[in-house]
């Protein structure tokens, strides 16, 4: 079914003129946090010999003349790790490095919040983007979520505010509202129920009503009317990464080798889903390379998740179109590694607004049990 309507910010002359109040925020560390000494950056054979297996996970992907330059950091936060007992999560966009060397988990941003529900560490170090570290927070209220680079946000979480979702409450009275967890906990706290890309059609329609508000992706939002007779209500949301990749751009790879293998994520503009072989979420799309191994492949999505899968699975060439997300790329072995010593910077959310935020999210893991 089309898309109802979509609606955007100049849609509602009442809106109030720039961003609401955060949520939530990184502060410095705690007055509290001891600081721990910058421990010793140098290549030295023990380093060489302690990092050896972890090159062996990247060494398709990282050439061994830059390992010397990361195996001490690298090194020094696993090390760290212990000494403050933090866990470190990772997202499937993080660069190899971080994915495959330092992560403890890695995963999609709801994989990785709910993974870390189930650890007893004390600190969460979230490598990926500020909603990422939010909904962290939100499922793991006693735990402190460290984000090493606060600046490291979102054009889809950016795209929207909680006044925004009031407002379009307003024009559609009784209708309820859908977040994709690429948002804030001040607009997940406003909505009925969150989704991810994997199980978004099955939350519109869990609702069981003939009209569905889908914020804020536009063409997630299209890809889930496609799939279901729900009337969907969209907002103007897009992900700079994904929708900067062009149907005609995968047409050239087919014509150039009419063999390869072409897989793009539901946040990909209509004419690119078109082109595609397959079409998921990265869990998907990273399951499906693992079932298919096909001998050409591209992957349209974040630029990093291609380098992971070909860590795991060398035998899979990837041809890619490569758009890199410069809010993932914020996070670095460098910012990981001052994050674990002065234990910044730290998430928090607003008590009331985060009980409520947390409904949202908890509506769709318990539809998802």
């Amino acid at each position: 079914m089309p898309i109802a309507g979509i609606y955007g910010p100049d849609d509602f002359a009442d809106r109030p003129q720039g961003q609401t109040i955060s949520s939530s925020r990184a502060v410095p560390p705690a007055r509290t946090a001891q600081p721990l000494p910058m421990p010793s950056l140098e290549w030295t054979p023990e380093v060489e010999q302690a990092t050896a297996p972890l090159y062996e996970r990247v060494r398709h992907v990282i050439p061994p003349v830059e390992w010397p330059l990361m195996a001490p950091t690298i090194r020094a936060i696993n090390e760290l790790k212990r000494a403050r007992n933090a866990v470190v999560l990772a997202h499937n966009y993080q660069a190899p490095e971080i994915f495959h060397c330092v992560a403890d988990i890695g995963g999609d941003s709801l994989q990785l919040a709910i993974e870390a529900t189930k650890v007893k560490a004390d600190i969460i170090v979230q490598c990926g983007v500020h909603f990422m570290a939010e909904t962290s927070k939100l499922l793991n209220s006693d735990k402190t979520v460290l984000i090493p680079d606060a600046r490291a946000g979102c054009s889809l979480a950016a795209s929207i505010t909680g006044a925004d979702v009031r407002l379009l409450r307003e024009k559609f009275p009784g209708v309820p509202v859908v977040a994709y967890v690429n948002t804030s906990a001040e607009v997940k706290a406003e909505v009925d129920i969150c989704c991810t890309s994997s199980n978004a059609v099955q939350v519109v329609e869990s609702l069981n009503a003939p009209s569905v508000i889908f914020l804020p992706d536009r063409y997630l939002a299209s890809y889930v009317a496609s799939k279901t007779d729900v009337k969907i209500i969209a907002w103007k949301g897009a992900c700079e990464v994904h929708e900067r990749f062009t149907g005609e751009e995968l047409r050239a790879f087919r014509d150039a080798d009419p063999s390869v293998q072409i897989i793009a994520h539901p946040e990909c503009p209509p004419d690119v889903l078109a082109e595609a072989d397959f079409t998921g979420s990265t869990a998907h799309m990273i399951n499906w390379v693992r079932e298919r191994r096909p001998r050409r492949l591209v992957m349209i999505t974040e630029c990093s998740m291609a380098d992971n899968v070909r860590a795991e699975l060398p035998d899979v060439e990837m041809l890619r179109p490569c758009n890199l997300c410069p809010h993932m790329k914020r996070i670095t072995l460098a910012n990981i590694l001052q994050s674990l010593l002065t234990l910044g910077e730290e998430v928090t959310i607003d008590p009331v607004l985060a009980e409520r935020a947390r409904r949202s999210v908890e509506r769709m893991i318990n539809l998802r049990n």
